[in-house]
């Protein structure tokens, strides 16, 4: 007996080692081989039975090549066709009513064909649910990070119980630190929905509740209203608890922000106005076109770059900064010194006369570049944006607009404070006939500082002009919100039109989520009426023997 046994593991062992031989003999499968493979795979996609081309899908996806995810592309898109005269596995794309087709092993065009000549691969429910599945695990398993984070959104958005091995799989291979959320997000739904036990589901509501975007919280809502355990719902209930307070406050930021960068746009637009009402007591309603007249400047200049220095179109806006400076300061002057000038001590004629200098102006932008808006385009620096959780994005542009507009207020109280004419300025604000007894030529600062004014509102236009249409009537629509903030912060004052600017935007801003934009609007200026009839001279008071008279 144990004479048998020895003899039989000698003859067990000698079998084993003859295989072994073989194998290695065994010649290894050549590109023209492995070609033939692939072929014979994709023929079987042209099976007669669905199950047959199920298992054929499967079989094609295992291969991870990547002219699978193409041919299952065109099979569920119904392009895949078999050829009648030899069975060939075709993809075809109907043009001037031919099929033109297309070789799914080597991507080559092999003819056109009539659609006589050719038969539809036919696909049911059961099998469309396995190619997408199928086309899932290949685009996740791509070499372009971009696709692969394309893929794990669209498994989040109809995630299916078999591509949780797949998502597995997945994330065990990903390196990318911008894919590996995404992926953790999928796997974290199909799990969530199709886990085998609780704790597989409670572990995947805990891996969801770090993110914060809708479609999270409208999977947890939907757990939450199941008819699932007790202990998952629960979990589920709390990460969604959890979510919303986040979101809520990430969204009060992102409205802080709104509302910051809408003042920042208001006091551009009103401090200018602010100078001129203080010290000149004019009622300037052309003060908005000024704003129009640097919009336009900064178009003209962007165009000269386009032509000529394409190449540098992003130093177009630091060009445009002072040329609309100078060119709205310019016509600033020549309306003080033409019209305004004749007209002092009559606040009612000046807004008569100064509105009828704005229609005068938006029709000669008309006439110049048309009644239709103008592009003006984003330098690189000022496009894109800072995307925070919860769905807040903190455009570049706007970023850069409250930055501006804090540099150009810096800028006017170092005029203001440090410089001859700001010291004239302010004599004249606080006691224009003591200003005139001195010597101060009291005609040359109005001038200079209407010119100086509408020569800011110019700079306001250029920062308008990248967040809003250029068109004639853009000065219109911040000349009203502009003599409220004025008012509102107090003549002639600096951080009052700096504080009334930026308190009169985040206000506006977050009552606009609760009431709309036409109420909030309506409700802003009630409230500053109000505020008026209590306080008169705002929110800082103009100092000086004139203000006291």
């Amino acid at each position: 007996m144990a004479e048998r046994i020895r003899t039989g593991a000698w003859a067990a062992l000698i079998a084993l080692a003859v295989m072994a031989t073989v194998l290695m003999q065994a010649p290894t499968p050549t590109k023209a081989q492995t070609a033939d493979s692939f072929a014979h795979l994709v023929q079987g996609l042209g099976a007669k039975s669905y199950s047959a081309k199920i298992k054929a899908v499967n079989r094609l996806a295992a291969t991870g090549d990547d002219r699978a995810a193409a041919i299952l592309q065109a099979m569920v898109s119904r392009n895949l066709y078999s050829r009648k005269s030899d069975n060939r596995i075709v993809i075809g794309s109907k043009k001037d009513g031919q099929l033109e087709i297309t070789d799914p092993i080597t991507g080559e065009a092999a003819g056109a064909a009539k659609s006589s000549e050719l038969s539809r691969l036919r696909v049911n429910n059961r099998l469309r649910r396995t190619i997408r599945t199928a086309l899932g695990a290949l685009t996740l398993a791509s070499k372009d990070p971009g696709k692969r984070a394309i893929a794990a959104q669209s498994i989040f958005k109809s995630p299916k119980a078999e591509q949780i091995e797949i998502l597995r799989s997945a994330l065990k291979k990903e390196t990318d630190d911008a894919v590996l959320p995404e992926i953790v997000r999928a796997l974290g739904a199909a799990e969530l929905l199709y886990g085998k036990t609780p704790e597989i589901r409670i572990a995947a509501i805990g891996a969801l509740g770090v993110y914060t975007d809708r479609g999270v919280s409208a999977l947890l809502k939907r757990i939450v209203a199941s008819n699932t355990d007790e202990p998952v719902r629960a979990a589920a209930q709390a990460a969604l608890e959890d979510i919303e307070e986040r979101v809520f406050l990430w969204e009060l930021l992102g409205q802080l922000f709104t509302g910051l960068s809408l003042g920042s746009v208001l006091l551009l637009a009103a401090i200018g106005l602010a100078i001129t009402f203080g010290v000149m007591g004019v009622i300037n309603m052309a003060h908005g076109e000024m704003v129009m007249i640097g919009a336009y400047t900064t178009f003209v200049v962007q165009e000269v770059f386009r032509s000529t220095f394409p190449n540098s179109f992003d130093l177009s806006l630091a060009v445009a900064i002072p040329m609309a400076f100078l060119v709205a300061g310019a016509f600033g002057v020549a309306i003080e010194r033409g019209i305004i000038r004749f007209l002092y001590g009559r606040p009612l004629e000046t807004l008569l006369a100064t509105w009828g200098i704005s229609l005068i102006l938006q029709q000669m932008v008309r006439t110049i570049f048309g009644p239709t808006n103008k592009e003006v385009g984003n330098p690189s620096w000022m496009s894109g944006a800072i995307e925070l959780d919860g769905g807040v994005l903190l455009t570049y542009n706007r970023i850069w607009i409250i930055v501006f507009s804090l540099m150009v207020v810096a800028m006017l109280a170092l005029i203001l404070k440090k410089t001859a004419l700001g010291l004239q300025m302010r004599a004249v604000t606080q006691n224009r006939r003591m200003a005139n007894s001195m010597g101060i030529r009291t005609g040359r600062v109005d001038a200079m500082t209407f010119g100086l004014g509408s020569g800011i509102a110019g700079m306001g236009g250029v920062a308008l002009s990248q967040i809003d249409n250029v068109s004639p009537n853009l000065g219109q629509a911040y000349i009203v919100d502009s003599f409220m903030v004025v008012v509102f912060g107090g003549v002639g004052n600096l951080l009052g039109t700096l504080l009334g600017a930026t308190s009169l935007g985040i206000a506006n801003k977050f009552l606009e989520a609760w009431s709309g934009a036409v109420l909030a609007k309506i409700l802003i200026l009630i409230a500053v009426i109000l505020f008026i009839q209590k306080r008169p001279s705002g929110l800082f008071a103009l100092k000086g023997r004139a203000a006291e008279g």
